[in-house]
C-alpha cells in the first residue's frame, strides 16, 4: 500500500521544476515592482530638490547694453572676445565717423558677399535713417540685454554694434555648413521617397512643411539643455492631434532637465514612461513620409537640432513592424510582407530557446526522423545544447557589432566571411552541430528583416533571457517566457496609450491596419486609440 502511495509521488525535478514555476513569476513580479517604487521615489525626491535648490531656478541677472560703444565692446572682448573664431571687426559710418562693430563666429555665416554688402553700407550711410530697411536682409531685430547678445552671437547671428545706441541689432540666423539631403541610411526602400532628415533642425522643418501645403502643420520650437543648449522642434497637425496628449509631451519636454542633448536618444529615454521596460516607447526615423503619416494619425513628432533621427509619440509594438512601402505596394503584397514580419520577429525571438528546449527537454515531441538526423549531426559535440546555442548566438553579435564598426566598404564582406568561416570552422571542429548552424542563421536573417533597428536590437536581448528559461525548465520555461513578455506589453504604455492596441484593449476597427493592411478605400478613420479632434480622414 505504501509502495504504491509512494509511485504516485512526483520526483524530486518535477517537484523543484513546480517550485520555480510558482516562484519564478512571482520573483520577477516583486523586483519589477520595487524598481518601478524605487523610481517613482527617485523622480519624487529629484523634483523636491529642485524646488529647495532656490540658486537653480533663479533668473540670472540682465545686464542692460549701454550706450556707450567703448563699454559694450570692452564687455564682449572679456567675455566672448576671448575666443579665437570670435571675430569683431570695427569700422566708420558715413561722414559723421560714427563707430560700429561687426560682430560674429567665424564658419556660422558662410555668405561672404552679404557681411561685405552689410559693411560697404554702413561705411556709406548717415544717421539717423531708417537703418533696418536699408540692411540688405530681411532678417533683423534688436535686443537690449548683453546675455542676450553673447547668447545670439556664439549661436551665429551677425551682431551690429553702434556708438550711442543702446540696442544691438541682430542680422541673419546662422547658416554654418550643412549635409546635403540624402537618402535614409537606417531605413532604406524599394519604392518610396529617397529624402531624408538631415543634421540641421531648420531644414528638417522645411522638408515637413514641402511633404504638402497646409495650414494645419504647427511647429513649437524649445531650448534644450543646461549648459549647451540645442533647438527642439514639437511638430504636429492641429486640428487632428488630441490635446490632452500635446499637452502631455509638452510637459515632459519642459520637464527636461540635462546639460546637453547631443542626439534625439537622450530626449527619448528622458521622456518614455518606463525605463524599466526593453521595449522603446517612442518610434525613431530618419524618414519624412513616416513622420507625416504619424501626424495624420494624431501623432507628435520630436526634432532634434544636430540628428536626423526624429521621434515619434505615442507608439505601439505593430509599428515597430511596419514599413512605409507597406502602403506604397498594393494591399495583398503589403499584407503578406507584413505578416511575414511579424513571423520573423517571433523567429528571432524564441528560435534558440524552442531548439534547447526540443534537444534537452522534449526530444520525444521531434517527428523520428528529424530527431534521428539531429542526433546524428550531435554526435561527439561536448558541450550541452545551452552552451552551444551561446558559443554560436555570442559569436553572431560580435560579427554583426564588427560590421557596423568596420569601415563601409568591407564592414557587410567581412560580417558575411566571418559568419561563413567561424560556422563551418565550429562544425568541422565539433564545438556545435550542422542543425544549430542553420537555427542560428535563421534567427539572424530574421533579425535583420525588421524594419527599426532599435526594435531588433530588444528582440536579440530578450533572446538570451528566453534561452536560460529553456535551458532550466525546457518548454515550460520557454511558455512561461512568452507569456511573461506579453503581461508586460499588455501592461506597458507609450504617452498613456496601450502598447498592444488594437490587440488589447480590443478594437476591431483599427484591426484594418494590424496584422494586414485592408485596401486604403476602407481605411475611412483614423486610430481609435488616438482620439483625434478629426476622427473622419478627408
Amino acid at each position: 500500500m505504501l509502495s504504491s502511495i509512494k509511485s504516485h509521488i512526483p520526483g524530486w525535478s518535477v517537484l523543484f521544476q513546480a517550485f520555480i514555476t510558482l516562484v519564478v513569476p512571482l520573483l520577477i513580479y516583486r523586483i519589477y515592482k520595487a524598481l518601478a517604487s524605487l523610481a517613482d521615489d527617485k523622480l519624487v525626491s529629484s523634483g523636491g530638490a529642485s524646488s529647495m535648490n532656490a540658486s537653480d531656478n533663479e533668473e540670472p541677472p540682465i545686464h542692460p547694453i549701454s550706450a556707450n560703444y567703448d563699454t559694450n565692446i570692452d564687455k564682449i572682448r572679456n567675455t566672448i572676445g576671448l575666443n579665437s573664431d570670435v571675430v569683431i571687426r570695427e569700422l566708420t559710418m558715413g561722414d559723421a565717423k560714427i563707430r560700429a562693430a561687426l560682430i560674429f563666429v567665424k564658419g556660422m555665416q558662410e555668405d561672404q558677399l552679404l557681411k561685405m554688402e552689410i559693411m560697404q553700407m554702413l561705411r556709406d550711410t548717415e544717421l539717423p535713417l531708417p537703418l533696418i530697411e536699408r540692411l540688405p536682409t530681411n532678417s533683423v531685430h534688436a535686443i537690449s540685454s548683453m546675455e542676450e547678445l553673447t547668447k545670439a552671437i556664439l549661436f551665429g547671428y551677425l551682431a551690429l554694434v553702434i556708438d550711442g545706441r543702446n540696442e544691438v541689432l541682430l542680422i541673419n540666423p546662422p547658416s554654418g555648413p550643412a549635409r546635403d539631403i540624402t537618402e535614409p541610411v537606417s531605413e532604406t526602400l524599394l519604392r518610396g521617397s529617397r529624402i531624408g532628415f538631415t543634421e540641421d533642425i531648420n531644414i528638417n522643418t522645411a522638408i515637413l512643411r514641402k511633404q504638402g501645403v497646409t495650414e494645419n502643420l504647427q511647429i513649437r520650437s524649445y531650448l534644450i539643455g543646461h549648459t549647451i543648449q540645442k533647438e527642439l522642434a514639437v511638430v504636429y497637425l492641429d486640428q487632428i492631434v488630441n490635446p490632452d496628449l500635446l499637452r502631455e509631451v509638452t510637459d515632459r519636454i519642459e520637464g527636461i532637465r540635462l546639460d546637453y542633448a547631443a542626439e534625439s536618444g537622450y530626449i527619448e529615454q528622458l521622456i518614455e514612461d518606463n525605463y524599466l521596460s526593453p521595449f522603446q516607447q517612442t518610434q525613431n526615423t530618419e524618414r519624412p513620409d513616416r513622420v507625416m503619416a504619424a501626424l495624420l494619425e494624431g501623432r507628435i513628432a520630436i526634432l532634434l537640432d544636430g540628428t536626423p533621427f526624429a521621434l515619434i509619440v505615442p507608439v505601439t509594438f505593430s509599428m515597430l513592424l511596419q514599413s512605409p512601402e507597406d502602403y506604397f505596394e498594393r494591399w495583398m503584397p503589403g499584407s503578406l510582407l507584413r505578416i511575414l514580419r511579424f513571423l520573423a520577429a517571433f523567429i528571432a525571438l524564441m528560435a534558440p530557446s524552442l531548439y534547447i528546449s526540443f534537444i534537452s527537454f522534449h526530444p520525444g515531441l521531434i517527428p523520428t526522423e528529424l530527431a534521428l538526423t539531429i542526433i546524428e549531426t550531435r554526435q561527439g559535440v561536448p558541450f550541452p545544447s545551452l552552451i552551444e546555442v551561446l558559443i554560436l548566438e555570442i559569436s553572431i553579435e560580435i560579427l554583426r557589432e564588427a560590421g557596423i564598426r568596420l569601415p563601409k566598404p568591407i564592414g557587410p564582406a567581412m560580417g558575411i566571411v566571418g559568419g561563413l568561416v567561424i560556422g563551418e570552422a565550429a562544425v568541422q571542429a565539433g564545438i556545435v552541430s550542422p542543425f544549430l548552424v542553420i537555427v542560428v542563421a535563421v534567427t539572424a536573417i530574421s533579425s535583420f528583416s525588421i524594419p527599426m533597428y532599435s526594435a531588433g536590437i530588444t528582440l536579440r536581448l530578450l533572446r538570451f533571457v528566453a534561452m536560460l528559461f529553456a535551458s532550466i525548465l525546457g518548454m515550460f520555461g520557454t511558455i512561461l517566457f512568452f507569456l511573461l513578455i506579453c503581461c508586460h506589453l499588455a501592461k506597458l504604455k507609450s504617452f498613456g496609450v496601450p502598447y498592444l492596441t488594437p490587440l488589447t484593449p480590443f478594437r476591431w476597427s483599427d484591426w484594418k491596419d494590424f496584422f494586414i493592411r485592408v485596401p486604403i478605400f476602407m481605411m475611412k478613420r483614423r486610430p481609435k486609440l488616438m482620439k483625434t479632434m478629426q476622427n473622419k480622414r478627408r
